[in-house]
């Protein structure tokens, strides 16, 4: 297993959002914050061999951070046609060795069957947007449907959400801990040139 360090630096050449939408939230996931998140998933037997369903996934940060620990393989689901070209050239970047599939679909409206046991590894967006509120939950239904475990990232203050939504569908938050997410300048609203946002991160065991 290559160092959670190495990971990062792997991850470095994945770029971001050509043009960003506020609505949707995208933020690209910090390569550091990525490679904790997977190499914690690694230690849990949570990515070896299993298949690895990246929510969301934007750009391709957590799905090829995956694609780099030896799943069986990958799914990437995203809205964004334009961030899944992207996500396609950041694949070449990278090159991993696991295969990639890349789904051109809503995440909360899934067309997912997976017979494998399954991982899912997501940064949902946080309903910071005005109409978007609880905009994460319909991620987290989705992992409850498919996976066996998730790993997800939430904005700061959301235990008690979370705890209740997974408890609700008889899954159990095994592990929290708190994260830096550093967001860059790139909306209008934004009148910093970077800030640091206070999130957490959650295991999720469902079944």
């Amino acid at each position: 297993m290559s160092t959670k360090r190495s990971l990062a630096t792997k991850l470095g050449v994945v770029t971001g959002f050509e043009n960003p939408q506020a609505a949707l939230e995208q933020y690209p996931t910090p390569p550091e914050l990525a490679a904790h998140v997977v190499h914690l998933a690694d230690l849990h037997d949570d990515v070896d061999g299993r298949t690895i369903v990246d929510l969301g996934a934007g750009t391709g940060m957590f799905a090829l951070a995956a694609a780099l620990r030896g799943p069986a393989r990958v799914v990437g689901v995203e809205i964004d046609r334009s961030a899944l070209l992207t996500a396609r050239a950041n694949e070449r970047r990278v090159a991993a060795s696991a295969p990639v599939h890349w789904i051109h679909a809503d995440a909360v409206r899934h067309p997912l069957a997976i017979p494998d046991p399954v991982t899912v590894v997501m940064n949902p967006p946080f309903g910071a947007q005005d109409g978007n509120r609880h905009a994460d939950r319909g991620f987290l239904e989705t992992a409850s449907e498919i996976a066996d475990v998730s790993y997800s990232v939430h904005n700061a203050g959301s235990r008690s959400f979370v705890e209740s939504f997974v408890g609700d569908r008889g899954g159990e938050v095994t592990h929290a801990f708190a994260a830096d997410f550093e967001v860059d300048a790139q909306f209008d609203h934004h009148v910093d040139d970077a800030r640091e946002i206070d999130t957490e991160v959650y295991r999720i065991r469902w079944r």
